[in-house]
């Protein structure tokens, strides 16, 4: 019997997680350093528009980002990648909304390849016209 090695088999690619994406964009070349990767602010601000959405509709109207509570690069993000913004309130108080969100790259798209880039929490509150805080609604 001939002396075989066993190969570790590669694990499976991550997925992106169930449920529509908040926001879906690729950064071009603009958005990056000459070595191709992508700016952290420009990350930044596409998860502030993501993390927006579920606050204005919990709002029923404008809101303003009041505080980034957190914010993590898990992993570098290069021009080409597919990131997908899956964003999710956490927490609701008087007139604030806390929204978890959570970017996925889709890299070398043909070989199935997703990658956790970011997650951040960020909270916003809802303002009135004269952009003063206002209470949320009632559910």
């Amino acid at each position: 019997m001939p002396n075989e090695t066993s190969t570790p088999s590669p694990q499976p690619p991550t997925q992106l997680p169930p449920g529509m994406p908040a926001l879906r964009v690729m950064p071009m070349p603009r958005d990056a350093n000459i070595h191709g990767d992508v700016f952290g602010g420009w990350i930044m601000a596409q998860v502030d528009v993501a993390g927006a959405q579920p606050a204005v509709k919990r709002a029923n109207g404008r809101v303003a980002t009041v505080a980034v509570n957190s914010f993590v690069f898990k992993n570098p993000v290069f021009v080409g990648d597919l990131l997908s913004f899956y964003a999710e309130i956490v927490k609701i108080g008087k007139t604030s909304v806390t929204v978890r969100v959570e970017v996925y790259a889709e890299r070398n798209r043909w070989n199935g390849e997703v990658v956790k880039v970011t997650e951040a929490t960020l909270t916003y509150v809802a303002t009135d016209n004269q952009r003063k805080p206002r209470p949320l609604p009632a559910l």
